[in-house]
């Protein structure tokens, strides 16, 4: 069977899987007929991805439709596969999660509802990325749209999460306007909706510019790009988790895909689109973390870093589309690869991410950092697996988010290099793009510190946090597995690179003129390519990076000391319950200088002499006997210097009880880090509208005369304007 007939087959077989959900029967055996059927579809469609990504070249499926100018026509090509692999392995991870997560036997209907909309979902985002027709595009992009709000309003007997529904179906219904703009733009150009390369000379500036803009408008809602991301937080912290891991993971990368399939189609861009692309990405990189240090909503938080992380994806697409315009195939390898390997990359930590926090409330029924704190005691393998996520999330090695960063570093500094040299036109991308992701780095690690301490260290804040358990293998297993991966890469990411030079490849050879046979680049011969008028000679391919295959033998020897390290404490650890457990004495006022004089730390006047047996006296205590949770810092003490240094962008809000009297029973101090965009600017701006609307709904009286006072007056106005 070809690759497109696999794919087909595993679109359908993904988008009829909720179909057993409905029926009657023991909701347990139907959510697992369920997620059976999905699994078998996300199989079939790794299966296709995977030739494609193996250099395997499929045949376009054409398949006519009575609508003027639409067209059923599908193809898979390596830049599509590198889309499907996080389509199919997330849902399908996500699906077996939520057997544990989301069991339809305590949620008889919206557990039905959630599981049909699920498989319709993971279907059409398969669509979107190898739907090689305009109308078939849109309609696979709105029906994605419509799908997941239906995931997102999940709950939607709770007033937030169809207050986040409907904001996030306005959005999409923008984004859809925006793109039926696109490609009426489309039309003009070329005659037909079909996404193929553009001939050259045939498209004016003009033209190409317009549909640049209306595509980037469109896409980067769906991205989250600042300041057109008022959707995402309030969506993602209200789904579902394993929806939340299915939109951050996956649905956003669809706005990355979509500007990156226009980028396809032209092949000299001008510079101002890729310096474009690099400043969006670094706003949306700096204020995405930024809101995060912030915030107290665990899956919040994780929202504004998807935005984060979708700013260092486009900073990587920036510096490609700049490399085309300038004519420079080191700023697409290496921009472009970072792009498309952080797309992997975030979709699996970030996914980790969200499950472990799903793990968290489906456990401790909250989601606010204050509430929770002491999880890694009866939730240690969650807390690991978090950890690792958050490791990896702040591009620390040997995890696979240091590697797509590295990428990503390596291109910029090619860029100084290049400025030092004096070309022109390259001055932006290194003194804007270098300072930024060391500033996003810097902020991940911070927040990640916050967010790990005040979830898993310390005492339980709250009965929340003191009830909690351990989840069962049906939640852990698939974080594991995403663990792994998050590991994998970032040991062997030499092991990927050829997939990630034919899904390069690919894209440039649509956008190019091959003139003769010569540098092999991932399996395919190309030759000297003809960019912006200029003749290139292409780079050895990405296995060959000395980085990269330099971070193969030093993740290896890293990750044998970590273990060694663990064996050790282990050993330790278990040297010292073999001994005997020190226990403190709280009723022994003398206790602590007695046990100084028994070790030799205290002085000729301290108290008794002699050593202290182990039973007698406890460890040096800090000075307290008994920790209790009022000692420890919240989420909002560690974060506030970092809220105050970004007070001019955040605005936080905060309320502090102040003590009435010298000697007072309790005093309080609360804040919170609004959303700039949404909740200062968008929500009171749409409040004066209905405020003016109430107003002219005055002149709407319901008497004839009146309504012929207004036509004579009107008609009186617009004669004495002439």
């Amino acid at each position: 069977m070809s690759i497109e007939g696999l794919l087909v087959v595993a679109i359908a077989l993904v988008a009829v899987s909720g179909l057993p959900a409905l029926l009657p029967g023991a909701g347990a055996v139907r959510q697992r007929a369920a997620v059976g059927l999905l699994t078998a579809g996300a199989a079939l469609g790794l299966l296709a991805a995977g030739r494609a990504l193996g250099g395997e070249a499929g045949s376009a499926l054409h398949w006519t439709w009575a609508l003027p100018g639409a067209e059923f026509a599908l193809q898979v090509d390596a830049l599509s596969a590198w889309f499907l692999v996080p389509v199919f392995l997330i849902s399908a991870l996500g699906a077996w999660y939520g057997l544990e997560y989301w069991p339809l036997a305590e949620q008889p209907a919206g557990g039905a509802r959630l599981l049909v909309f699920y498989g319709l979902a993971t279907a059409t985002l398969a669509l979107v990325v190898t739907a090689r027709n305009g109308i078939l595009l849109l309609a696979a992009w709105e029906a994605m749209a419509l799908t997941t709000f239906f995931l997102v309003a999940a709950e939607d007997e709770r007033p937030e999460v169809r207050e986040a529904g409907w904001i996030y179906l306005v959005a999409a219904h923008a984004s859809t306007l925006l793109l039926f703009g696109m490609l009426g733009l489309l039309w003009v150009a070329q005659g037909s909706f079909a996404l193929e390369p553009f001939a050259p000379g045939t498209v004016s500036p003009a033209l190409a510019n317009g549909i640049f803009l209306l595509a980037l408008g469109g896409f980067g809602i769906k991205a989250g790009l600042m300041p057109v991301h008022v959707w995402l937080p309030p969506a993602h912290a209200n789904a579902p988790s394993h929806v939340s891991a299915l939109m951050s993971g996956v649905v956003i990368k669809m706005g990355v895909y979509g500007v990156l399939r226009v980028a396809w189609l032209v092949a000299a861009p001008p510079l101002w689109w890729g310096e474009l692309l690099l400043g969006l990405g670094v706003v949306s990189g700096v204020l995405g973390v930024a809101f995060a240090v912030g915030q107290h909503d665990l899956k919040r938080l994780l929202a504004y870093h998807s935005i984060e992380n979708i700013g260092i994806i486009f900073m990587g697409l920036g510096l490609a589309v700049s490399g085309r315009a300038v004519g420079d195939w080191r700023w697409i390898a290496l921009g472009l690869a970072a792009a498309l390997l952080h797309t992997w990359n975030h979709g699996l930590f970030k996914t980790l991410l969200f499950l472990g926090a799903g793990a968290v409330l489906h456990r401790t029924h909250t989601r606010d950092l204050d509430q929770l704190g002491g999880l890694a005691k009866p939730m240690p393998r969650t807390a690991l697996l978090f950890l690792i996520g958050a490791a990896a999330i702040c591009g620390l090695p040997p995890l696979n988010g240091f590697v797509s960063e590295l990428l990503l570093y390596l291109g910029m500094f090619g860029s100084l290099t290049d400025l030092a040299a004096g070309e022109p036109g390259r001055w932006l991308q290194p003194a804007l793009g270098i300072p930024a992701l060391a500033l996003i780095g810097g902020l991940a690690l911070a927040c990640f510190v916050k967010v790990h301490a005040a979830v898993f260290l310390g005492e339980p804040r709250t009965d929340h946090a003191r009830g909690a358990r351990e989840c069962g293998p049906a939640m852990l297993v698939p974080m594991g597995v995403l663990a792994a991966l998050c590991v994998g890469i970032g040991l062997a990411p030499a092991l990927i690179a050829p997939w990630l030079d034919r899904a390069i490849a690919g894209w440039q050879l649509a956008l190019s003129q091959t003139a003769s046979e010569g540098t092999l680049l991932g399996g395919t011969v190309l030759g000297d390519t003809v960019l912006g008028g200029t003749a290139l000679a292409l780079p050895a391919p990405l296995t060959t990076l000395a980085p990269l295959a330099a971070l193969t033998g030093m993740g290896a020897a890293l990750w044998a000391g970590l273990a060694l390290g663990g064996l050790m404490l282990g050993a330790w650890r278990g040297r010292g319950r073999a001994g005997g457990a020190i226990r403190a004495d709280a009723s022994d006022a003398g206790a602590l200088a007695r046990y100084a004089v028994g070790v030799g730390v205290a002085g000729p006047g301290a108290v008794g002499a002699g050593a202290i047996g182990t039973d007698a006296i406890g460890t040096w205590d800090c000075g307290y006997v008994r920790p209790t949770p009022r000692m420890q810092y919240t989420s909002s003490s560690f974060a506030q210097l970092l809220v105050q240094m970004w007070r001019w962008v955040l605005i936080p809000a905060s309320k502090t009880g102040r003590p009435p009297t010298v000697f007072p029973d309790a005093a309080g101090f609360a804040s919170h880090v609004p959303d700039t965009v949404l909740d200062r600017l968008m929500l009171p701006a749409l409040r004066g509208m209905a405020w003016a609307a109430r107003w002219l709904h005055l002149l709407q009286q319901g008497r004839v005369q009146i309504y012929l006072l207004y036509v004579f007056i009107t008609l009186l106005i617009l004669l004495l304007i002439r």
